[in-house]
């Protein structure tokens, strides 16, 4: 599975890249293309700064509150990738990336997330170990 992963993340996905900007080459020219991948790169790490600096302060407020910030670190988790996939260049990483910065697609991929996790423990396949806790 992970070897699947790794496949794709290195061979796989820029090969669908390239692809994708020839063929957007081809509509926007040249001059388009690159202006399109530059703008999608900042303006996508600039609404990554934003919604981590709007994490920051959702976590203060539940320590202040007294309660465990977990799934705003999780936020935090897929606001992170989005950065990374947002100065990526390419369309489709900047595509998943602006999807991550949403936060009604990151509540769905979270809960999908935890659905597929305790399916997973409740089948045995995964084995958590309490002994630590």
């Amino acid at each position: 599975m992970l070897f699947s992963i790794l496949l794709f993340l290195f061979i796989a996905l820029p090969v669908i890249e390239l692809a994708l900007l020839l063929q957007v080459g081809k509509v926007l020219g040249l001059g388009g293309t690159l202006l399109l991948v530059v703008f999608t790169g900042v303006a996508g790490a600039a609404l990554a700064r934003l919604e981590g600096l709007k994490l920051i302060f959702d976590i203060r407020s539940d320590i202040n509150a007294g309660r465990m910030p977990t799934p705003r670190m999780v936020d935090g988790m897929l606001i992170l990738i989005a950065g990374v996939l947002l100065i990526t260049p390419g369309l489709l990483t900047d595509a998943t990336g602006f999807l991550l910065l949403i936060p009604p697609f990151r509540s769905l991929l979270k809960r999908h997330a935890g659905e597929l996790i305790r399916r997973k423990i409740n089948k045995g396949v995964i084995e958590v170990d309490y002994s630590e806790w």
